[in-house]
């Protein structure tokens, strides 16, 4: 596989295609939101009506892939060569991709949407216990695994494409499979333009509706006025904050700002679960979780084919093409802070724990709000819920005791977890738009995060967001295609892993020393010692360069065509193998953790300073293999390498 040569840290033609084309469907949406909003609510029906049974087809193939890849052989590969290690600590991952991928939804469905379902079931008589029940399975089915599947496909496609394959992180890379190296002409362009306009439009209505909740909730709580120029003003400070977030990057900005609002969520959790009534919502939640399990298969499936409805088209399938058509996004940037990560560790972490997290969020929230309707007759609620759902969650916490310190904390959260989705957006737009790199230009990353404010002003203005909101669904119906496509092409590709594994595996044994030229002593001498790098170094200049060379010139003369490299980070021979993948073989100096025992010698170290000595590992084309060859002979140097060969052999003869 070629890596893209451009050296421009800005990919011009999706940067300047992308803004173009953002700016003119402002101004179809601002200029004239009545017909761009008949037309696009036209073009979702359509779909609805035509291509239900499509998304739900597809939805239901992403969750099946993705259980699938966490549970088979292919979870122990990682998104990243072998030796690699994760970038950030689990609770870190964790905070981070929940914030981007459901934390605002969560804030403002809460109490909401299972109110809804609770008044307006789809079969049950609404305000009865059949409709609580249905109103918590629905709740469940909407935001439970389905929606992270679609998250965690995305993520895992681009991630392995990206940190296993070197090609670059953005979501033309999702198509290698399919066109090969066209990836890096307009084909691939096409791809990151219509990625660049799905998360600014996805970004700008979500932060346009939410404003309006941050707005109910300054009016809760100091009397804020509730109106448009109040909405585009919390919208501007917004902004501003993720500005200073954007500027400090993803290991201070959007990492301390996921830790704080997990902090909060957490401490908001508790206080309703403890403040509620505790035992009921414990009971429920295992009852909600055991109903949705026990009917997963058949709602996943349910069409309502003859029980003709609006209600599928209203609810889920705008969830599928809403998750659909964020997972761009929130994809991308999952994929961005998961490297280092093996399948099966990814998939845990960004399927079961962020929806068992989500389905017990809802639960308290929504069967609490529930319980004050139906049992405390607090009819208010269920009023508001009808009038104003952005009023809703406050309405429900002013039911608490310190009720303006809950609300608060609420709006706290709304506020960051707005800044974090800003900042988030305009990272994974700025990737996009560069290549797949993050240490780009500021002004690039400032540009975004101030242009996604500006859209979502003009339309919170004009009256355009319900119209791009729908467009942005629809156009979930072609990624929906591509991404089924996309499917097939990483299941190609982990196969291609397994066979990888499996040559490794065959024809593996002690390598074939022939240390005649040195004793037993000089050997263990080698083992117990912990050489600095300036040893290693010399060691692979000494050795491993000769040995590297004299078996190349043997491949040469078996008329191969080699490389040897020598730089900086690692000595690396290549052999090419014509159609099939080329045969890698490198010696790196890595540093390494010293182990306790040592001899007695070793200088003392402060405390907390830790001692390190440096390994001649070996690394082939997936990574590094574990081993340490400091102090072999030449000669075991190449019957490691002919031995690593013979391997390679063994795996091109998988793939035939």
């Amino acid at each position: 596989m070629i890596e893209n040569e451009n050296k421009s840290p800005l990919n011009k033609p999706v940067f300047i295609t992308s803004s173009a084309l953002i700016l003119c469907l402002l101004i179809f949406a601002a200029g004239t939101p009545e017909t761009a909003d008949a037309l696009f609510q036209k073009l979702q029906s359509a779909i609805v009506t035509n291509g239900s049974w499509f998304y739900v087809f597809t939805v239901a193939v992403i969750v099946v892939f993705v259980v699938f890849l966490g549970m088979s052989r292919y979870g122990e590969i990682k998104l990243g060569p072998d030796h690699a290690s994760p970038e950030f600590s689990f609770g870190t991952w964790l905070s981070m991709l929940f914030a981007a991928g459901m934390g605002i939804g969560l804030m403002f469905f809460g109490v909401a949407e299972p109110l809804m379902h609770f008044l307006a079931p789809p079969t049950a008589q609404a305000e009865s216990i059949d409709a609580v029940r249905e109103a918590m399975k629905t709740t469940f089915f909407h935001w439970g695994v389905h929606a992270w599947a679609i998250y965690a496909v995305v993520a895992l496609i681009l991630g392995y494409f990206a940190y296993r394959q070197n090609l670059p992180l953005t979501l033309r890379s999702a198509l290698y499979p399919l066109i090969g190296d066209r990836i890096y002409g307009w084909p691939g362009h096409i791809v990151d333009i219509f990625a660049v306009t799905s998360t600014v439009f996805g970004v700008s209505t979500s932060l346009g509706f939410g404003a309006s909740q941050v707005n109910a909730g300054f009016n809760y709580l100091f009397g804020l006025p509730s109106n448009t120029g109040v909405q585009i003003a919390i919208m501007a400070g917004v902004v501003g904050l993720a500005v200073i977030s954007v500027t400090t990057g993803l290991e201070k900005g959007i990492r301390r700002l996921s830790e704080t609002n997990m902090v909060l969520a957490l401490l908001l959790l508790l206080i309703v679960l403890v403040l509620g009534p505790t035992v009921f919502l414990l009971q429920a939640f295992m009852q909600n979780t055991g109903a949705y399990l026990s009917d997963l298969v058949r709602n996943t499936f349910n069409l309502f084919a003859y029980e003709k409805t609006d209600w599928i088209g209203g609810w889920t399938i705008f969830y599928w093409g809403w998750w659909l058509a964020w997972a761009p996004f929130v994809g991308l940037f999952i994929a961005r802070i998961s490297y280092g990560r093996t399948i099966r560790e990814f998939v845990m972490g960004v399927l079961l724990i962020p929806s068992a997290f989500t389905l017990f969020w809802m639960t308290v929230f929504g069967n609490t709000a529930i319980d004050q309707v139906l049992v405390q007759g607090k009819d208010v609620l269920a009023q508001m819920v009808n009038e104003d759902t952005s009023v809703a969650l406050f309405v429900f916490l002013e039911q608490f005791p310190f009720s303006s310190v809950l609300s608060l904390i609420a709006v706290l959260m709304v506020i960051v977890f707005f800044v974090t989705s800003c900042d988030s957006g305009a990272m994974v737009v700025d990737m996009l738009c560069s290549h797949g790199e993050n240490n780009t230009p500021l002004w690039q990353r400032v540009y975004w995060a101030v242009g996604v404010g500006v859209v979502s002003s003009i339309l919170l203005y004009a009256g355009g967001l319900g119209a791009l909101q729908t467009m942005t669904i629809a156009a979930a119906l072609p990624f929906a295609i591509v991404l089924l496509i996309a499917i097939s092409g990483l299941l190609k590709a982990l196969r291609i892993e397994a066979y990888k594994r499996e040559s490794l595996q065959v024809l593996t044994g002690t390598p074939q020393h022939n240390d005649s030229d040195k004793n037993w002593k000089e050997r263990l001498e080698n083992i117990v010692t912990f050489p600095d790098e300036t040893a290693v170094r010399r060691y692979i200049n000494k050795v491993v360069k000769p040995a590297l060379t004299e078996v190349g010139e043997e491949f040469k003369a078996q008329q191969f065509e080699i490389k040897i490299e020598d730089t900086d980070e690692a000595l690396i021979l290549t052999v090419d193998m014509g159609n099939d993948p080329e045969f890698i073989y490198a010696v790196h100096p890595v540093p390494t953790e010293q182990p306790e025992f040592g001899p007695s010698d070793t200088p003392a170290l402060d405390e907390n300073e830790k001692a390190t000595y440096y390994r001649a590992e070996v690394h082939l084309s997936e990574g590094g293999q574990n081993y340490d060859i400091m102090g072999w002979s030449k000669i075991s140097v190449i019957n490691d390498v002919i031995d690593h060969y013979h391997k390679h052999q063994h795996f091109i003869h998988l793939l035939k």
